[in-house]
């Protein structure tokens, strides 16, 4: 089993990243989850893939994607796979 091509930077209980996890559930693709610090200036893992320190923020190695704002990244994966018949699992 390969790994999955999204990854998901996330706090444990922000609804921000909630919405994008529900997105992501709903459009049944495969990603993995990266807990970051609670601290805003510890969240330098973050930094480096995205160039902020907020989450949620995702990378999508299918497209090359890196993006963080959760109506932004929403709007990204309804756009990119909700046509594409949620080709995240075979």
């Amino acid at each position: 089993m390969t790994d999955p091509q999204i990854t998901l930077y996330r706090l444990q209980a922000c609804p921000y990243c909630e919405r994008v996890v529900r997105t992501l559930d709903r459009l049944g693709l495969e990603y993995r989850s990266r807990y970051v610090e609670p601290m805003h200036s510890d969240r330098n893992v973050v930094k480096r893939v995205s160039g902020a320190r907020s989450v949620p923020a995702i990378v999508d190695r299918e497209t090359g994607v890196t993006m963080s704002e959760s109506a932004n990244i929403v709007e990204y994966l309804e756009g990119t796979y909700e046509d594409a018949g949620a080709a995240g699992g075979a």
